[in-house]
């Protein structure tokens, strides 16, 4: 196993470095090298499952020393269990299709080996963070992944809204992993480990060893790079970067990765109530009111990074419940879905020459059928209609909370409730305006008249992306074993290990929750309700948003999405920037003038002082002898 693991971390890093070194000028090597590599890793990945004893994973860790400080030692660890199994099929799986898709999307990019290249140290960055035995590993990884972040982001360098996007995204990323960092170091400090078994074995001993603050510290990570309030800021801006990487690091893995971190911990008992109950509160908000700013975007693809920051927000919630499996249920169909999406808006941009504005196509469902498909699958079931992937996952975080709030019947679980009803509601009302606006209608451009279905690497990838997000949740569902128990429906079963459990157990357990049955009815007529809303505001398009048209107000109030970036403007323009200026100044005068140089000026003048006294001249040295002779005589004297 530790080959395997070895293997698949290790063989993207060479890629990418095979690519970036000696592939520059060669745009179809740089494409065989990656997708290679990606093919590889899936091909290891599955024969490590499929080699699992009845398709149960048996946990596996394998590690070494790198260097030691004093009572601190860096163990490099590859640690594999029922969750790493889950994440790294997701991982592996959706990143091998996104490949294949980015030989069509990019084939007349003249950045293509620096683009591939970006891929691979991709792979290679969040393989680490599923493989980390311990919380400094992860974060070295976690530190990777933001500079492919950065580096993929920033692909179109000669657009300025793709330079300030990456930017943008490193450093919010960046002031959320300062409070990871912290929260690491206070880890080590209070329980003497970072290792993800030994704070295992420390916290089942003695659970009050777990602190809120130390907690909420580390939960700075899963904040900045899953996108939660307050640093969601970045995540719709990083649409500027290529559609590959939208779909890839922006919807189906960097993103979770946050998620999964905090599964992670969840597990080993490191998060408290307190931490688990901020984590309910910042990501049922967030679900809510991006549904919401959602409404108010004309660009396809920005429609689709505020439906993701919804979902993301509905996956913290699964584990601010403590819900860490059904968290990690909507992640593996969130990814198949969302992934599924992004590259529907990559097909119809390739095929539009670039035109991102839903309300300028329309009219793609005869030009595109199988995108158009495609499409309606993946819409089916991010809105949770019955029998597609989407609807098990997310009314399983759903029932939950409203189960919650029948036990518990507190403000926080209310709250909590109502929250995550309402971002299930909004979830039909601009998915429908999405595919409404796109594939049904009249063409409203001369670039959508123009349009027509893309190639085959992109068309293929969309085909086995939507038959995942229809089918992918039965066997969690429905137990569905074949192939001797290695396959549970169409995933295999040590990858649903975790999330089979966890779901069946919840199954179980919501039967006996007063006025579920109701409850369960109630959302499905609420989903009814949501899409003959957005059929009636959205259905035909008239080359403009019919909201932002008639209510103008509203439609530039969602647009703002809260005002958040106009509020961090304001702080780094107005506050953070004149504080530098004082310290600046504060510098100058008393550090630089004062202590620095003043101190030099005080050596400056002793040194003259000395120098004087050692001058080289023969009357000096007279004249300094009769001064000594007249202080001795005077001292003998008294």
């Amino acid at each position: 196993m530790a080959v395997l693991m070895n293997f698949m971390l290790f063989c993207p890093l060479f890629s990418a470095a095979l690519i970036l070194l000696f592939m520059r000028k060669r745009p179809l090597g740089a494409q065989v090298v990656s997708v290679a590599s990606a093919a590889a890793c899936l091909a290891a990945l599955l024969y490590a499952l499929f080699g699992a004893e009845n398709g149960a994973v048996a946990p596996f860790s394998h590690g070494a020393q790198l260097f030691k400080l004093g009572d601190f030692a860096f163990d490099f660890g590859l640690m594999f269990d029922s969750l790493s199994a889950n994440m790294i099929f997701v991982v592996c799986f959706v990143g091998f299709l996104i490949h294949i898709f980015s030989v069509g999307y990019m084939d007349h990019d003249d950045a293509k080996p620096r683009f591939f290249g970006g891929l691979s140290f991709f792979m290679f960055s969040m393989t680490g963070i599923v493989f980390s035995s311990n919380l400094l590993e992860m974060f070295v990884f976690w530190e990777f992944v933001g500079f492919s972040s950065y580096m993929l982001i920033a692909h179109y360098s000669a657009n300025e809204d793709a330079r300030a996007a990456s930017k943008k995204a490193f450093i919010t990323n960046r002031v959320g992993d300062f409070g990871f960092l912290l929260g690491i170091i206070w880890c080590w400090h209070s329980l003497g480990t970072v290792d993800f078994a030994e704070i295992k074995s420390l916290l089942a001993a003695d659970p009050a060893k777990a602190s809120t603050a130390m907690g909420l510290l580390v939960m700075c990570g899963f904040l900045g790079k899953s996108a939660q309030i307050p640093l969601q800021v970045w995540l719709t801006d990083a649409m500027a970067g290529p559609t590959p990487v939208s779909a890839l690091i922006h919807a189906a893995t960097m993103v979770a990765a946050g998620v999964f971190m905090m599964c992670r911990l969840g597990q080993i008992g490191f998060l408290t109530p307190g931490v688990l109950g901020t984590a309910l509160v910042l990501c049922s908000l967030l679900a809510f009111l991006a549904g919401l700013w959602a409404l108010g975007q004309t660009d396809i693809k920005k429609t689709l990074a505020y439906s993701t920051l919804a979902h993301l927000g509905l996956m913290g919630a699964a584990v601010g419940m403590g819900l860490f499996g059904i968290a990690m249920f909507h992640l593996t169909m969130h990814a198949f879905f969302k992934a599924g999406l992004f590259l529907v808006a990559g097909s119809v941009i390739h095929a539009c020459s670039h035109e991102q504005d839903m309300f300028k196509l329309g009219g793609l469902f005869k030009k595109m059928p199988v995108t158009a498909v495609a499409a309606l699958i993946f819409s089916l079931s991010i809105i949770s209609v019955p029998y597609f992937a989407g609807f098990y996952s997310k009314d399983a975080i759903l029932n939950c909370a409203f189960a919650e709030n029948v036990s518990r019947g507190d403000v926080l679980s209310l709250a909590a409730l109502v929250l995550i009803g309402g971002a299930a509601f909004l979830t039909p009302v601009y998915m429908g305006r999405f595919f409404f606006n796109i594939f049904l209608g009249s063409p409203q451009s001369g670039k959508a008249s123009a349009a027509k279905e893309s190639s085959a690497w992109m068309t293929l990838p969309l085909v086995v992306l939507a038959v995942f997000a229809l089918g992918g949740a039965w066997g969690v569902a429905y137990g569905l074993k074949w192939s001797d128990g290695l396959m549970s429906g169409l995933l295999p079963s040590a990858a649903t290990e975790l999330i089979s459990a966890a779901y069946a157990g919840k199954l179980e357990a919501l039967k006996n929750v007063d006025g579920m049955h109701t409850f369960e009815m109630a959302t499905l007529c609420m989903t009814l309700l949501a899409l003959l809303i957005s059929w009636g505001v959205y259905g035909r398009n008239k080359g403009v948003d019919p909201v932002a048209k008639r209510m103008p107000v509203l439609f530039g109030a969602l647009k703002a999405h809260g005002w958040f970036d106009d509020i961090y403007d304001y702080y780094v323009g107005k506050i953070q920037q004149r504080f530098a200026a004082l310290l600046s100044v504060l510098d100058l005068l008393l550090l630089h003038n004062v202590l620095v140089r003043g101190t030099a000026a005080v050596a400056a003048v002793f040194g003259e002082a000395v120098k004087r006294l050692h001058a080289a001249r023969a009357y000096s040295y007279t004249r300094w002898i009769m001064v000594g002779i007249v202080v001795i005589f005077i001292i003998l004297i008294a």
